[in-house]
């Protein structure tokens, strides 16, 4: 059993890596700017539409009033900034983790982020990169990050967010939330959308026979991407654990789950040899709401 055990682990941690590198089940989830911060008021918005955006990658430098950065870039996009106000109950700390857990949902790639005084001045962040006098503030008292992420359909996204406290101890938040133009290229960003498809994430009941909540829409997009030649399907299967149960039997009724929906895919018409299953259990647990409990997150790697 103890190798079981250990062997089950080593696919956890390759499920939970390929976990992070997936894309979102949606598109739309993608297209949305991040949920808000809950414990903050929207101040004001901005449409932003620009064939040469600037957006940083590296910490802000003003040399003779101009912006210097060891790694910027000018992007074709169309997007919105926001600008948010804080409440004083809550805190920036707060706000900011919550920005990097959306974005860690969305399966987005950071491409820098940086805190404090290794960010650069404040005012040139404020008054030169987002235009935004409001968010002026201290500059030990700020943070960045940008990240990226690509759809289903291969659009590319970037989302930055900077938070700064003010002289006034009033706190903000600055996200801009853009689409990339088709053909520009984000430093340091990989899309990995032309080889990783998914998740699709598929509930179960039961544990001698199983049930799956497995909607026609998802199964006609299973089909169409399992349909590319030499594309290999992966079926991560997890499983809540009972009071008192021991891990050996979580592991068992995933892998089960994970048998079953293999057949359930053989009547699709995905061949059972291009199937892989890891059997997770509860091992890997993840922050979004609908990555939770008995599932099985179907992921099709194309060759």
């Amino acid at each position: 059993m103890f190798d079981r055990v250990n062997d089950c682990l080593r696919k956890a941690v390759l499920a939970a890596f390929l976990a992070a590198l997936s894309l979102p089940s949606m598109a739309s989830e993608v297209s949305n700017a991040p949920e808000p911060f809950p414990q903050s008021r929207l101040q004001s918005s901005k449409d932003i539409v620009s064939s040469g955006h600037l957006i940083l990658f590296s910490p802000i430098r003003e040399i003779r009033n101009e912006i210097r950065s060891e790694v910027m870039a000018r992007l074709p996009v169309n997007g919105q900034g926001l600008l948010y106000e804080i409440d004083r109950d809550a805190s920036r700390e707060a706000a900011r983790n919550h920005y990097l857990r959306e974005l860690q949902v969305r399966g987005a790639q950071v491409l820098f982020e940086c805190s404090g005084v290794s960010c650069g001045r404040s005012n040139v962040w404020a008054n030169q990169v987002f235009d935004q006098s409001r968010i002026l503030g201290r500059d030990a008292d700020q943070d960045y990050t940008v990240a990226a992420v690509v759809d289903e359909r291969g659009q590319q996204w970037i989302t930055l967010v900077y938070t700064v406290t003010r002289g006034n101890l009033r706190e903000y938040v600055w996200v801009e939330h853009l689409r990339v133009e088709q053909g520009a290229n984000i430093p340091g960003f990989q899309p990995l959308s032309g080889r990783i498809l998914g998740p699709v994430v598929v509930p179960w009941q039961g544990g001698v026979t199983f049930r799956f909540d497995f909607s026609a829409d998802d199964r006609r997009q299973l089909q169409a991407w399992a349909g590319d030649e030499g594309a290999e399907v992966v079926l991560v299967a997890f499983s809540e654990l009972k009071n008192g149960e021991p891990l050996d039997s979580a592991l068992k009724r995933s892998e089960q789950a994970g048998q079953s929906l293999a057949e359930v895919l053989g009547k699709i018409g995905v061949s059972r040899n291009r199937i892989r299953i890891m059997a997770i259990g509860p091992v890997v647990q993840s922050a979004s709401p609908v990555r939770q409990g008995n599932r099985v997150e179907v992921l099709v790697i194309k060759r």
